[in-house]
């Protein structure tokens, strides 16, 4: 192992090279700042589903009374958001789940980071470098060892920076403008269920005034009609595109925060075990 004098000088650049990374933390600035960013998406997301949450709520207790033919008749449009709604409560559980885990993140990194880490690997570094190029143990089988664990203690050191690197590398390509689109989506549904609200409002205080006159409550109440099936018509568009966007966004932040994460800490293990046996 390291038998010409070219190998063993890439090797101890290479390794000077990353210990001093590891030391001046650029990649740990740059990491944090990617963590933070998607840690304030899904904050922001969260607060929306949370919003959006509590409008269906109030939609679907909303009751609108009608009088057709002279009969009281009381429905409840909003519960066609019923599906929607528990769909939005499950993707705030996600939500939090993603916070939950770029927080852990955040946190392994500050512990990785951690100055005093970062020179005790510089040192452990300067002694691998040391025995790669003292004579008397340029065959020894030990230090393919001590190599194979200094190489497992730099992925341990540089996996959640490149864990955020790649995430938000990812997110930039492919997933940024799916991300804008649904929360937005999201956020006009939420205007819109608001809207919709205050229809059902109105036509409830307009058919309680219309008891004076007959003629025209049955008038009244045929206009309400159509216009609380032009409502139903349009909370069944909103739960349509909610469903569709609330499934998106779902997608984008499991896979960011949660599957992306495992799949390095898999290779982590991986690869870890391929170095240490």
């Amino acid at each position: 192992m390291l038998k010409s004098t070219s190998q063993r000088l890439v090797l101890s650049c290479l390794l000077i090279v990353l210990a001093l990374l590891s030391v001046s933390g650029i990649l740990d600035e740059k990491g944090d700042q990617y963590t933070q960013q998607g840690f304030k998406r899904a904050l922001i997301t969260f607060a929306v589903a949370r919003g959006l949450n509590g409008v269906i709520s109030v939609a679907q207790e909303t009751e609108v009374s009608l009088q057709p033919a002279g009969v009281g008749v009381t429905i409840l449009p909003g519960q066609i958001l019923d599906p929607v709604n528990d769909l939005i409560e499950r993707f705030s559980w996600v939500m939090l789940a993603s916070s939950t885990s770029l927080g852990l993140q955040k946190l392994f990194s500050s512990i990785v980071s951690w100055p005093i880490f970062s020179y005790l690997l510089l040192l452990w570094v300067a002694i691998v470098v040391a025995l790669i190029w003292w004579p008397k143990y340029s065959s020894a089988g030990w230090k393919k060892s001590f190599i194979k664990l200094t190489a497992v203690f730099f992925i341990i050191r540089f996996l959640v920076p490149v864990i955020a690197i790649s995430s938000e590398t990812v997110y930039s390509l492919f997933l940024e403008q799916r991300y804008e689109t649904s929360l937005q989506a999201l956020k006009t549904a939420k205007e819109e269920v608001s809207e919709t609200q205050n229809v059902a409002e109105d036509l409830s205080a307009l058919a309680e005034s219309s008891f004076l006159d007959k003629a025209k409550r049955i008038y009244q109440s045929a206009k309400d009609g159509v216009n609380v099936r032009q409502r139903m018509q349009a909370l069944g568009d909103i739960a349509a595109k909610t469903t569709e966007h609330a499934i998106e966004l779902i997608v984008i932040f499991i896979f960011q925060t949660i599957l992306f994460p495992l799949l390095f800490l898999w290779l982590l293990i991986r690869v870890s075990k391929k170095l240490l046996t």
